[in-house]
């Protein structure tokens, strides 16, 4: 097993935690200097000392770019070992980092046994090797004297998560997370380089039919969580980054709807006709953009024939919704066309989000 901490400008803790991993002999130790700078070199040399391998980044790259970074070293230095990623801030203890460790070792084994008593089976998907493995995520409570941006940030991902994917996760924002060896290659493509990363990777996994379980862990913050790099504005606009790219995406072909929409009901004065025309040619850009943009798809997903039927059924209920809804405030509740419209899309909206990422663009389901 292998323990993975991305550090940028680390303190007095990271020594302390590395040390205390080392002396067990049990886990290797790899940490990525975030590009802390000069000034820190001291701090990194002694680490090395400790016995962890550190990985010098030449400039501050993110989060996200660092655990990448992390995850080369570790397949390259210790072929086929697990990974736990835990922070550089003293938030993760000794005990909760080997039992996240432990737990993923033991729903690999209990997997394995269930599918030894199934019988093998094969698969010709290219994403067949993420088939039954697992992510641990140590959760944190989240109780008690929590910060109050620590504890506001928390509550919105986990709600939009859920909203996202339907899995309801306590703690989507930790960074003690344990993932199998076999996983490496897949986290290297997944986008992302700063905080919104580990999000990204979450999201992924649903869409790649890979479990995501989540075993306790102390709740611990230091000083009101003042020692963290996460820049509330700038960061949360990455973390939320797959909703914003949605909301784009959907912006846009609302735009091109409209458009096609008014011309038409001017032009044929046929309301059924011009929502029908109107739909389609929206319709086709915005699977097309969220296909390419929104919901990327890994290599066993390229194929779009799946996607395109689901994405067709879809798009004709929603159609029809779209139509029902329309017709009842234009002419049962005399709206004008324009403010209609935007209420009509503005109610579909997070239907349609969470239809297509957990059934549209999800390689597997029921997982």
């Amino acid at each position: 097993m292998v323990v993975l901490i991305p550090a940028y400008e680390p303190d007095g803790r990271l020594a302390e935690l590395v040390a205390a991993l080392t002396s067990s002999g049990a886990m290797s130790v790899v940490v990525v200097d975030d590009g802390s700078g000069s000034a820190y070199q001291p701090v990194f040399a002694d680490i090395a000392r400790l016995g962890a391998h550190v990985v010098t980044l030449p400039t501050n790259q993110g989060k996200g770019a660092a655990l990448k970074a992390g995850f080369a070293a570790a397949a390259t230095r210790h072929p086929g070992a697990d990974v736990v990623c835990a922070d550089c801030d003293g938030q993760h203890r000794i005990g909760d980092i080997t039992r996240v460790a432990l737990r993923l070792v033991a729903e690999a084994k209990r997997l394995g046994d269930a599918s030894d008593r199934a019988g093998t089976t094969t698969s010709d998907s290219p994403d067949a090797a993420n088939d039954g493995v697992s992510i641990v995520l140590g959760a944190r409570s989240l109780t008690g004297a929590i910060p109050l941006k620590s504890r506001v940030g928390n509550d919105l991902t986990r709600r939009a998560f859920r909203l996202a994917t339907g899995i309801r996760l306590g703690d989507t924002q930790t960074g003690l997370r344990a993932y199998p060896a076999a996983l490496l290659p897949w986290l290297a493509g997944i986008p992302g380089r700063r905080f919104e990363y580990e999000l990204e990777v979450l999201l992924a996994a649903r869409r790649a039919g890979i479990r995501l379980i989540e075993e306790p862990i102390e709740t611990i913050y230091f000083d009101g969580n003042e020692s963290t790099h996460f820049r509330p504005v700038r960061d949360s606009v990455r973390v939320y980054l797959p909703l914003l790219r949605f909301a784009g995406a959907s912006l846009a072909s609302f735009v091109l709807d409209t458009a096609v929409l008014v011309a038409m009901v001017s032009l044929t004065d046929r309301l059924a006709l011009s929502v029908g025309v109107a739909r389609l040619g929206s319709a086709a850009f915005n699977y097309a953009i969220n296909r390419r943009v929104v919901f990327p798809v890994g290599s066993g997903q390229r194929r779009t024939t799946g996607s395109a039927w689901r994405y067709t059924a879809l798009a004709v209920g929603l159609l029809g919704v779209n139509y029902l809804v329309l017709r009842a405030l234009t002419v049962g509740a005399a709206v004008p066309l324009l403010p209609a419209k935007i209420l009509t899309e503005l109610t579909l909206f997070l239907f349609s989000y969470a239809a297509q990422q957990r059934v549209v663009f999800a390689r597997t389901r029921g997982r």
